[in-house]
């Protein structure tokens, strides 16, 4: 008779004394693992902690209080509402996400669902949204309904599946490429505002220097916390202003006091007007998670072992999980708008570690970073944070991308994606070649030929004219006035 999985994990494991390196160590942990989808999955009996799990925790954290601030700080501008209540939602938000769902459901309940991070994509149309009449807390439970569907009909993976590696290595590419420059942009944006452009040098050289050495002595893992470290200590060092303002203490926790007529956002309970309003935007940022999932789920394929296949993330459940976490996340008062969490992932992935370790540190970091509040104003500090997004991120994303197009057909279907992806956005460039490449017309031939008519072009039709009637509704094709009426 077989083991039952956690006991295979525990017999299969040997100490670190019985490799010849830490990563051959490291991929023995992720082959032998067997998580247990929808049930409880304990520390040290189906996994353990490991010194490089500090590294995705510290890096998510960063990456959590950053995104959420710019989410919620894009609905705070057109509402009116003032910097102290973004930083008092962030708070809640990271309390939300710690307590209720990174530990509990990818650390204990489902290790194969990725945590549920930040839509960012989302960020530009949040102003529109607003204009239109949405209503945060409509948009949030819309969200989490279309992805719970997309999630049980499978269709992520499905999609995922009829995505070419070609296409995907084109996706990733763009979005490293554009990543890296806009944060090199940012920062010395930042740098040039306060008379002292050449901190943004200082920081950037350092970084690039250090980024090299590591890939050198294949230690990326550590591009995080050494990178932001250093920035910070450069930028001290050549009299950057810096400022711990954010106290420590505890959000407000009741619903009541977040959708009031006169508190928290002030705007009410939502009315059936509202959910109308916001049906394009929720299916664009469920229809955008598809190739966000796809590209963290990329980089444990590339890092990982090929027997570790039982540790990879699973985009339905992942899709699931985010799905639950907008929906009750919003209910509670909170503004953030869910996706597959980057900032976690990709740095998991490089440091070859599993989901569930990382992520109950990562709930621990967020909690600890919510009630004592100094750590929020080191995160956005702009030389951390464009440094750990940098070679946390972006860095990543593009050499991932790089790996994956190494021949002519794969090269000439990221190619398109690129093109399109600039052209309008990177949805509108995965699903036209996604569209593309599976009717043959451009990548490997052959493969299209293998496809079921379905498969081929019928379901790849569908998405790209679904998400072009809803990108044409929202105004976002060049040249095209919005089609829906904004009030």
């Amino acid at each position: 008779m077989s083991e039952a999985p956690f006991q295979t994990y525990r017999s299969q494991r040997k100490p670190r004394r019985s490799f010849d390196s830490r990563a051959a160590y490291l991929e023995h942990e992720l082959s032998i693992m067997s998580p247990r989808r929808w049930r409880i999955n304990l520390p040290f009996r189906d996994y353990r902690f490991e010194l490089e799990d500090l590294v995705p925790a510290l890096a998510a954290t960063i990456g959590k209080i950053v995104m959420v601030a710019a989410v919620v700080a894009a609905f705070a501008g057109p509402l009116g509402l003032s910097n102290e209540f973004v930083v008092e939602n962030v708070r809640f938000e990271m309390l939300i996400a710690a307590l209720l769902f990174v530990i509990l459901f990818s650390g204990l309940i489902n290790p194969n669902a990725n945590l549920a991070g930040t839509h960012g994509p989302m960020i530009p149309l949040i102003p529109l949204i607003v204009a239109s009449g949405g209503h945060p807390l409509a948009l949030g439970l819309m969200v989490g309904m279309f992805g719970l569907l997309l999630s049980v009909s499978k269709g992520g993976s499905k999609l995922m599946a009829l995505t070419s590696d070609g296409v995907r290595g084109g996706l990733l590419i763009y979005l490293g490429a554009m990543g890296l420059l806009s944060q090199v942009k940012a920062l010395n944006a930042w740098a040039t505002g306060i008379d002292m452009g050449y901190v943004a040098f200082a920081v950037i050289l350092s970084t690039i220097i250090m980024y090299a050495l590591l890939a050198r002595l294949e230690m990326r893992w550590l591009s995080i916390p050494l990178g932001s470290g250093i920035a910070f200590v450069i930028a001290i060092v050549l009299g950057a202003p810096f400022e711990f303002v954010t106290e420590p203490g505890i959000p407000h926790l009741s619903p009541g006091y977040w959708w009031g007529e006169t508190t928290g956002w002030q705007m009410g309970w939502p009315e059936l007007h509202h959910f109308v309003s916001v049906i394009p935007f929720a299916v664009l940022a469920v229809a955008m998670w598809s190739p966000d999932f796809m590209g963290h789920r990329v980089f444990q394929e590339l890092n990982y072992p090929k027997k570790a296949d039982k540790v990879l993330m699973n985009v339905d459940d992942t899709m699931g999980v985010a799905s639950v976490r907008q929906a009750v996340g919003s209910v509670l008062g909170g503004g953030n708008l869910a996706s597959s969490w980057g900032t976690y992932m990709i740095p998991a992935a490089i440091a070859k570690r599993p989901i569930p370790a990382g992520a109950v540190l990562t709930g621990l970091f967020c909690v600890i970073a919510a009630l004592w509040g100094y750590p929020m104003d080191l995160a956005v500090w702009d030389p951390v944070l464009r440094v750990a997004l940098i070679v946390g991120v972006f860095m990543p994303l593009l050499e991932a991308g790089m790996q994956m197009t190494r021949n002519t057909t794969s090269s000439q279907s990221a190619g398109i994606v690129v093109f399109a992806s600039a052209f309008v956005n990177p949805v509108f460039g995965w699903s036209l070649t996604m569209l593309l490449d599976n009717l043959g017309l451009i990548g490997d031939k052959e493969r299209g030929k293998k496809l079921r008519l379905m498969d081929r072009w019928v379901i790849p039709g569908i998405t790209f004219a679904v998400l072009l009637v809803i990108m044409a509704m929202v105004g976002m094709l060049p040249g095209i006035p919005a089609l829906m009426k904004i009030s």
